[in-house]
């Protein structure tokens, strides 16, 4: 039987941008955009994924149920969380006056300083838009194959600070270091758009079919 990929849509996100990059990768898999629960539920693997304002995103998420439904699934299998998708399982995001996330894990979204100067001096714009390089923090199945350092491709405001190190896998510098990549038991959340990184990005995907959950 082939493996079932749910896209979760709550009406938000780069859904089916992330469901052609994942048919793409796994073309024997079962790729579904859905919001339905069970579908979800029966999924061995799920994405969240997420573009926008945080209000919106997180308000959505708990009108529809959403947020408890990511909590079960992250309990038993494997789901990947993108841009807004990483903000929105963090505790809290200073966005929009301030929001208190689904807290799957610890930490703030913080905007990035309006004054930043890059390496050599120049400005820098915000939001962060384009491509950059991530460097891994710890060895982790979801980076085989990708090397330290590959650039991927952004678009945001605000950043993640974790508060827990051991969940940051990897990071991003623009104007400062932030956490780019956290993952925990089941769950892998990025900052980037892995649908928009190209050859690095569909490395990352297809390792995201194969990978069992387990960190190491």
């Amino acid at each position: 039987m082939s493996i079932r990929i749910a896209v979760i849509d709550y009406g938000m996100g780069n859904l089916h941008s992330a469901a052609k990059a994942l048919e793409r990768v796994a073309p024997d898999a079962q790729v579904v955009v859905t919001g339905d629960h069970a579908r979800i539920r029966s999924a061995d693997r799920v994405v969240l994924p997420g573009v926008g304002a945080i209000r919106d995103c997180v308000g959505e998420m708990r009108r529809l149920g959403i947020d408890t439904l990511v909590q079960e699934v992250i309990a038993r299998r494997p789901l990947l969380g993108i841009c807004v998708g990483l903000q929105a399982l963090m505790d809290w995001s200073d966005e929009n006056g301030g929001i208190q996330c689904l807290g799957q894990l610890p930490g703030r979204v913080l905007r990035f300083p309006a004054q930043m100067v890059g390496p050599l001096g120049t400005r820098l714009k915000v939001p962060h838009m384009g491509w950059n390089q991530v460097w891994q923090q710890q060895p982790h199945p979801m980076w085989a194959g990708i090397e330290p350092g590959t650039r991927f491709y952004f678009v945001h405001s605000y950043y993640v600070a974790a508060d827990d190190p051991g969940q940051v896998v990897g990071t991003c510098d623009y104007g400062l270091k932030f956490a780019a990549v956290l993952s925990a038991p089941n769950l892998f959340a990025v900052q980037f758009h892995p649908e928009k990184s190209q050859q690095a990005g569909l490395q990352l995907l297809r390792n995201f079919v194969a990978w069992d959950g387990e960190p190491a």
